[in-house]
């Protein structure tokens, strides 16, 4: 078995560039007020590239006075392809402030969030989901700077996302419109809210409410729930999300039907493949990137003491027509 690399350490940078282990310290965690000659600083950094050295977390922790570890903690939450690209957005956004996102699913393990915190040294731990009190406080007493739950912050108005596909319908002249459930308990709290957004723009136009079925990813599903659909005269169906929306565009095609032609479709979260849908799916997006740096922002700004402020994270939905409504 081949023995492991000798780690190579900020002594022998310091060794190939000619200078003290502190000056390397100064120069690679390019420290604050220190007056470091161009021409040491150029060699300083060319011995760490040709020795191939990275600054280890540990060493950042003391320079700095924390680690640059941001941990995202979900739990119970369905990663679907919306929170995946906001995640992703969010971590982008932390890496231009020096911070390092790591996510950890909280169902997944036995270990604490504690445990967990401690682990990877994180600075800052931000939730989805509430803290229980006694997590919050066991957060603190391990040493996190920021602990920070922003799910309800973070969470899109849900019952302006069914108001907007009901009013797109109803503007397009469908007076019998449906609704299409997910199966997953998980989804369950957010499509009731959108569910509700879509009855009380219903009762505002004065139509018959919503025909509201749960509906899975399979086409023989999705095919019955369209008979279900076009024997109380639906002709226009508001679905949670896109996944469930391409569902029903697969049940249409199943019975020889076209949107919009034959039952209009509205989707939720625009996800990549919405616009190679047939046709192009109508959905409602939401500025990922736009939430995600707001977030980024909040969280610095947590960690250098300052007033975080949460009232404006949310994204706001908006719709993209295209050619299934």
């Amino acid at each position: 078995m081949k023995p492991p690399a000798k780690r190579i350490t900020s002594a022998d940078v310091a060794r190939a560039a000619g200078v003290s282990q502190t000056t390397v310290s100064f120069v690679l965690n390019d420290k604050p007020g220190q007056r470091i000659p161009a021409d040491t600083r150029r060699r300083v950094l060319e011995a760490a590239r040709q020795l191939n050295y990275r600054v280890r977390g540990s060493a950042r922790t003391l320079a700095a006075g924390r680690s640059n570890v941001v941990l995202l903690a979900l739990s119970g939450m369905p990663i679907g392809p919306s929170v995946s690209r906001f995640i992703e957005h969010f971590g982008s956004a932390l890496a231009t402030r020096g911070l390092t996102l790591v996510t950890h699913l909280v169902a997944s393990t036995a270990r604490t969030l504690e445990d967990v915190s401690a682990a990877v040294d994180a600075s800052a731990v931000i939730g989805l989901d509430p803290f229980d009190e006694p997590t919050a406080e066991g957060l603190r007493q391990a040493g996190v700077d920021l602990v920070l739950a922003v799910g309800a912050d973070l969470s899109p108005p849900q019952m302006e996302v069914g108001r907007l596909q009901a009013r797109h319908l109803l503007d397009d002249g469908h007076r019998r419109i449906g609704y299409a459930l997910p199966e997953l308990p998980a989804f369950r709290p957010w499509a009731g809210d959108r569910l509700r957004g879509v009855l009380e723009v219903c009762a505002e136009r004065g139509v018959d409410p919503a025909v509201a079925q749960t509906m899975g990813l399979s086409g023989a599903q999705a095919g019955r729930d369209i008979a279900a659909w076009r024997s109380q005269s639906v002709t226009g169906v508001c679905a949670f999300n896109d996944e469930i929306a391409i569902a029903v565009l697969a049940g249409l095609r199943a019975h020889g039907l076209t949107a919009p032609d034959d039952l209009a479709v509205v989707g939720v979260d625009d996800i990549p493949v919405a616009r190679l849908a047939a046709p192009p799916l109508t959905t409602v997006s939401f500025d990922l990137a736009a939430a995600g740096a707001r977030l980024a922002e909040a969280v610095a700004a947590g960690l250098e003491g300052n007033d975080v402020e949460l009232s404006m994270l949310a994204p706001e939905p908006h719709l993209l027509v295209r050619g299934s409504a």
